[in-house]
């Protein structure tokens, strides 16, 4: 029998907190520690994670594209497990975070939930119920998400003046939130433990963007810009056969969905689209792996009140360097994320050779 899966997001874990957690750290787990989203929104970040693909090709690349997602040329990782005869389960704050095909079942709960006592509850009735029977189970954490809505999203746009000067303030009120993003996740860890699911479950913890604590004038929490502390998250895979390590390499959210389904043992479909992604277990395995430039987007809404329906702000990242394209204005920025990682000094057209091979990698992204 093949081992169950249980994938936890908390949303806007930022992850150089997550770097310096007690409670994220675990034994059994490999933390990839530098994860490059696809999309610093959830849509399509989870989109991305859950067909292995950009949205540029699967048609889910905005706040407004989750029914363009082009689910007869795209696979997903839910149907790709429903398909070996999982039952599938998704527990989720919005019907369209994720693409709902291959559930079983999606429920979605009321933004008052206490998601501590409410996970804890179906992790112990699938324990009880799924004997002999594989589940997938994804939990969605949303009370970052939703503290930021209501402390940051609903009393500042993107320019107001009085959340970027208390940079201080921001941090506190961050911090509040993933505190408590720690205390559940203590607790549906040690219920994970004490129901014995940890041995026979691969468990993934994962986030789908970071968020703004006031770092970029014009970007109060995230979705706006393609900078780091926004693109950079991480994912905690738990495994009760792995030896806990960190894997520092950058890896992209794509390749998420490969990886799993090679842990899994169950082998990619060739009707259907060619993935983006692509299985890191080389890299986990610690064997030699050739880095991926990773290819992100978002739409930045400037002066309106709602995001375009079209990405406007587009950038391709190595380890060492990322080129910014911003659309609409027709603007470029290049970063050595080695010497300057707060990105602060743009260096496009100091005839640095990177800068021609980024553009031209970009541009692979834009037919």
């Amino acid at each position: 029998m093949k081992k169950n899966l249980i994938i936890i997001t908390i949303d806007g874990a930022r992850f150089d907190r997550a770097k310096h957690s007690k409670i994220y750290n675990k034994n059994n787990s490999v933390f990839l520690s530098q994860c490059i989203t696809y999309g610093p929104h959830t849509i399509a970040a989870m989109h991305a994670i859950f067909s292995g693909s950009y949205g540029s090709r699967t048609g889910t690349n905005s706040y407004w594209s989750t029914y363009k997602f082009k689910k007869q040329e795209f696979h997903t990782l839910t149907e790709y497990l429903s398909e070996e005869n999982y039952f599938t389960h998704a527990d989720i704050h919005s019907e369209i975070v994720i693409p709902k095909q291959g559930f079983d079942i999606f429920n979605v709960y009321d933004e008052n939930e206490n998601l501590t006592l409410r996970h804890s509850k179906l992790l112990e009735k699938f324990s009880s119920e799924f004997k002999s029977k594989n589940f997938f189970l994804y939990l969605h954490y949303d009370k970052i998400h939703s503290g930021i809505t209501e402390s940051v999203l609903k009393k500042f746009d993107n320019f107001s003046s009085e959340y970027f000067k208390n940079q201080e303030n921001n941090k506190k009120n961050y911090d509040k939130l993933f505190y408590e993003s720690e205390l559940y996740l203590e607790q549906i860890f040690n219920q994970l433990e004490s129901l014995n699911l940890l041995k026979n479950s691969l468990v993934l913890v994962l986030s789908d963007h970071g968020i703004s604590v006031g770092e970029k004038f014009g970007e109060r929490a995230y979705g706006a810009f393609c900078y780091d502390y926004t693109l950079k998250t991480f994912c905690y895979v738990y495994n009760s056969e792995l030896n806990s390590r960190e894997v520092p390499n950058q890896v992209r959210t794509v390749d998420f969905m490969p990886t799993i389904l090679e842990l899994l043992q169950i082998p990619l479909k060739s009707n259907f689209q060619i993935l983006d992604g692509e299985s890191l277990i080389p890299l986990i395995k610690g064997e030699k792996y050739e880095e991926k430039i990773a290819f992100s987007e978002t739409g930045n809404p400037l002066k309106e009140n709602k995001p375009p329906k079209e990405p406007n702000t587009k950038s391709v990242r190595t380890s060492e360097w990322k080129l910014i394209y911003n659309t609409y204005d027709n603007t470029k920025e290049l970063y050595n994320l080695q010497s300057d990682p707060d990105e602060k000094e743009n260096l496009v057209g100091t005839n640095l050779e990177i800068e021609e091979i980024l553009w031209l990698e970009l541009q692979k992204h834009m037919v």
